[in-house]
């Protein structure tokens, strides 16, 4: 019997304990990542939500940059939800702002709204089923513009939220606080070889 992927969750900031806990009921296991021997033992990578421009200085501060990078480049699985994805991209829309650059993608953040503009979405993702997906959406970010090679795999109001390019995931939306499992499914299908 294979063994579980080991899916690490940036521990920097944000929604840790429910990504952890959403990867382990979708069949991983997971554990906090804050240094980088967590980062070595790691099959893959979850940077959660939070706030982008702290997030990346505390991965400077812990040494987390240049080795996340490489550990991308070289193949590791990478998904940011909400500021994760403003994090992995190689633009953040009418901001200097600095960013791992590694998804291709201009974001916008805070494109939906303030706070009190957070929602739950019934939202269209094909690559993981027929049924809607209850898409939470907190002072999240959206796609400005994508490469070519980015697939855009759910949209809303006009601009994607859900994008891969090849093992790089980024969603604008929180499925770590649904209870359903299917992203978190999709993003450990990603692990195979």
């Amino acid at each position: 019997m294979a063994s579980k992927p080991q899916v690490g969750v940036l521990a920097l900031q944000g929604d840790v304990d429910e990504h952890i806990a959403a990867l382990e009921r979708a069949g991983a296991t997971a554990r906090a990542v804050k240094t980088r021997a967590a980062l070595d033992a790691s099959d893959a990578l979850v940077i959660p939500g939070g706030e982008s421009t702290t997030v990346m200085k505390l991965l400077d501060r812990f040494a987390l940059v240049d080795p996340l990078r490489a550990r991308v480049r070289a193949g590791m699985p990478l998904w940011g939800t909400c500021m994760g994805m403003i994090v992995m991209a190689r633009a953040v829309a009418g901001l200097e702002q600095p960013t791992l650059g590694l998804l291709d993608v201009s974001v916008r953040r805070n494109a939906f709204g303030r706070q009190n503009d957070s929602a739950e979405v019934d939202l269209a993702i094909p690559a993981i089923g027929e049924k809607p997906f209850p898409a939470i959406f907190i002072r999240a970010p959206w796609i400005e513009s994508a490469a070519a090679d980015v697939e855009v795999l759910a949209s809303f109001g006009g601009h994607g939220v859900m994008v891969r390019q090849g093992s790089l995931l980024g969603t604008s939306f929180h499925p770590e606080l649904t209870a359903d499992p299917r992203v978190h499914r999709y993003f450990l299908e990603m692990l195979a070889p």
